[in-house]
C-alpha cells in the first residue's frame, strides 16, 4: 500500500512539472524585468544616405535597463522591415530601398521589460540602390546556340539578372538558367536556342524584390554544331605529356566513353616537371564555342569522387592552325579555367552537390573573339591532388565549322 502511495505521488509531481513547462512553452520567453515605464528616446540622430541603404548615429538614453534599439520602416515595395542594434553600440544600417523616393523611419529605445520608447521619426533619402547602374550596365549580343549578356556589378551585390522570354500564352516567363550572381564582372552565355530572331527582356532583381525597369533586345544566336568525333585524330607532339600506360591514348579523349577507366586519358604519375600537355586534330578549321569535359571519376570506398587525383582542377585550352615542335609561343590561348568544387569540403570528402555538378561534364566557353583553329592542346595547370598530371574522361568539343 505504501509503495503505490509513494507511486501515485510522483505521478502527480511529474504531471505538475510537465503542465508547469508546458504553459512555460505556449506563453513564450518572458521579459528580463518588469518595468513598463517606457526608456527615454534616442538624441542627436544623424543620416549617411548610402546606394540602397542608410546610415544612422545616435545618443542613447540614460537608462540603466536599456536593451536595445529599433527601427521601422517600409519599404517602396510594400514589405514591413525591422532593424535592431544593441545597447553596446550608436549606430545601425537599414538597408532594401530603391533610392527612388524619401521614407520616414521610427526609431525606438527599448528596456529589458520590452517596452518601448516613444517615436522618434526621421526622413531619409538614400541613394539609388545599386540594381540600377547594374541594369544600364547590361550589354547584350548574339553568342553560338543563344545570347550572351554582360554587366557591370562593382560592389558585388546579390543580385537575380532575369532572363525572359514568352510563353505559350503571351507572357513574359523567367528561364530557369537566370543568372543569380554577386561577381563584379557578369559575363555569361545563355544557350540551347534555335537561330531564328528570339526577343528576350531582361530585368535586375535584389534580394529585397526591388526590380528595374526591363529591357528588351532581339537577338539571332549563331549556329553551333557538334564537331563530330570520327573526324578526330591524335597528335603527339616533342612536349606532351607521358602516358600512363600502354593502352591509355589520346583517342580515349573522344571515344564516346565518360566512365570507365579504359576509356579515360591518363598522363603519368611519376612524371610531373613541366607542364602535362595533350594534342589532337579536330578535323577541320572550326570557330569554336566551348568544350564540353568529363573528369575521370575514380571509384572510391562505394562512391565516385570526382574532385581527386589526376582530375583537373586548373587548366587551359590551346588552339593553332599549324603544327609547330611544341612551343607554345606559336599557339592561341584559347581560355583559362579553374573546377569549383561546390561543397567547399576537404580534398577526398565529396557530397551530392559535387556529384550532380560533375557526373554530367561541365562546359568551357571560349570567347567568340578567339579565331577559328584546327589543332587543340589541354594544358593541366594543377590536378585536384596538388600535382600536374591529369586525368580526363571524354571531350565534347562545339562551334561551327562554316565561319
Amino acid at each position: 500500500m505504501k509503495r503505490k502511495l509513494i507511486k501515485s505521488s510522483w505521478i502527480i509531481v511529474w504531471s505538475l512539472l510537465v503542465a508547469m513547462f508546458s504553459c512555460e512553452e505556449e506563453q513564450g520567453p518572458a521579459p528580463l524585468e518588469n518595468n513598463t515605464n517606457p526608456p527615454g528616446i534616442v538624441e542627436n540622430v544623424s543620416i549617411e544616405n548610402l546606394p540602397g541603404k542608410v546610415r544612422l548615429e545616435y545618443a542613447l538614453p540614460d537608462d540603466k535597463d536599456l536593451l536595445y534599439v529599433v527601427a521601422r520602416y517600409t519599404l517602396e515595395n510594400g514589405t514591413s522591415m525591422e532593424v535592431k542594434a544593441s545597447y553596446y553600440q550608436n549606430s545601425m544600417e537599414l538597408e532594401g530601398f530603391t533610392g527612388l523616393s524619401e521614407k520616414e523611419v521610427n526609431i525606438y529605445a527599448v528596456n529589458r521589460s520590452e517596452t518601448e520608447s516613444d517615436p522618434v521619426t526621421v526622413t531619409v533619402a538614400p541613394l539609388e540602390a545599386p540594381i540600377f547602374a547594374i541594369f544600364r550596365s547590361i550589354g547584350t549580343s548574339p553568342d553560338f546556340g543563344g545570347i550572351r549578356i554582360e554587366a557591370e556589378n562593382p560592389t558585388e551585390e546579390d543580385i537575380a539578372l532575369l532572363v525572359m522570354q514568352k510563353n505559350i500564352q503571351g507572357d513574359w516567363e523567367p528561364d530557369s538558367r537566370s543568372i543569380y550572381t554577386s561577381v563584379s564582372e557578369i559575363g555569361q552565355s545563355l544557350r540551347g536556342f534555335d537561330t531564328i530572331p528570339q526577343n528576350f527582356a531582361l530585368l535586375v532583381r535584389d534580394r529585397w524584390l526591388n526590380v528595374t525597369d526591363t529591357l528588351f533586345t532581339q537577338i539571332k544566336p549563331l549556329y553551333e554544331a557538334i564537331i563530330p568525333r570520327g573526324g578526330m585524330n591524335p597528335i603527339t607532339l616533342p612536349n606532351d605529356a607521358e602516358l600512363i600506360a600502354s593502352h591509355t591514348e589520346v583517342r580515349d579523349l573522344f571515344n564516346g566513353g565518360t566512365l570507365d577507366w579504359s576509356d579515360t586519358y591518363f598522363t603519368s604519375r611519376t612524371i610531373d616537371v613541366g607542364p602535362h600537355l595533350v594534342t589532337w586534330d579536330i578535323g577541320r578549321t572550326t570557330k569554336l564555342s566551348r568544350l564540353h569535359i568529363w573528369q575521370f571519376s575514380e571509384p572510391i570506398g562505394g562512391q565516385r569522387l570526382y574532385y581527386y587525383l589526376g582530375a583537373m582542377r586548373k587548366f587551359r585550352i590551346w588552339g593553332a592552325n599549324e603544327l609547330n615542335d611544341g612551343d607554345l609561343s606559336g599557339w592561341t590561348l584559347m581560355g583559362e579555367y579553374e573546377v569549383i568544387k561546390p561543397s567547399g569540403l576537404p580534398y577526398a570528402q565529396e557530397d551530392n552537390n559535387d556529384l550532380v555538378a560533375a557526373q554530367d561534364g561541365a562546359d568551357y566557353e571560349i570567347s567568340i573573339d578567339k579565331p577559328a583553329v584546327r589543332y587543340l592542346r589541354i594544358e593541366c595547370l594543377e590536378n585536384w591532388a596538388g600535382g600536374e598530371y591529369m586525368a580526363v574522361s571524354e571531350v565534347e568539343v562545339y562551334g561551327n565549322p562554316n565561319l
